[in-house]
């Protein structure tokens, strides 16, 4: 679906520009576009590989499978249906550490790898269940320590001071990953009471191990 919106926008662009005869200018505007780009991720192919081999380093050296000991009791909480001592925990844990560190792209396979673990113990495949849509919120939310991806950037595009924008930033993240915490819990209450009502279809979201 994004292709094609993608797409429609180009063609949209390229015609509003023939019909004000200023082809010349999108062309341009284009070509300079996909420089800044190229730049851009020049910039950030540096940072990028020193925190993802940050990541697999504390991977390797076990120190992933202590954070995800110390942090049983709030994953517990968080995602209830995953067994214990589960890989789905390890990949979740991963996925929230590097976003922790605001690793952003660094963060995807990690978080594609979470929710595939977590699609294993889904019995309808069709259906997301309590813990994927509650790791697609903390993924989303996102609480950064450090946000390297956006420093970088702002350091690429001539930033004095590409790091003043952190306190900010923690204050947003935490405020949103708090919102959506309580909005995905109230909600799968709300689902799962509603489906194992008399009138209901009987079929509870929550998959129990």
């Amino acid at each position: 679906m994004l292709n094609y919106i993608w797409m429609g926008l180009l063609l949209i662009g390229f015609a509003v520009g023939i019909i004000n005869g200023r082809i010349d200018q999108v062309t341009k505007a284009a070509m300079d576009s996909a420089q800044s780009a190229v730049t851009v991720c020049i910039g950030l192919l540096g940072v990028m590989c020193l925190w993802t081999g940050l990541m697999k380093v504390a991977e390797k050296s076990g120190l992933v499978t202590s954070i995800s000991r110390f942090v049983r009791p709030v994953m517990t909480f968080l995602y209830p249906d995953i067994p214990r001592d589960h890989p789905a925990l390890g990949a979740i844990v991963m996925n929230l550490v590097a976003n922790f560190l605001g690793l952003g792209n660094a963060a995807t396979p990690l978080g594609i790898k979470a929710m595939n673990e977590l699609q294993s113990l889904n019995r309808d495949k069709k259906t997301a269940t309590d813990s994927m849509c509650m790791f697609l919120v903390m993924n989303t939310a996102a609480i950064q320590l450090v946000p390297a991806t956006i420093i970088a950037l702002r350091t690429s595009e001539g930033s004095k001071k590409p790091a003043e924008i952190i306190v900010c930033i923690w204050i947003a993240s935490v405020c949103a990953t708090i919102m959506g915490i309580i909005a995905a819990k109230l909600l799968s209450k709300v689902w799962n009471e509603g489906q194992t009502e008399p009138g209901g279809s009987g079929k509870a979201a929550k998959h129990k191990r």
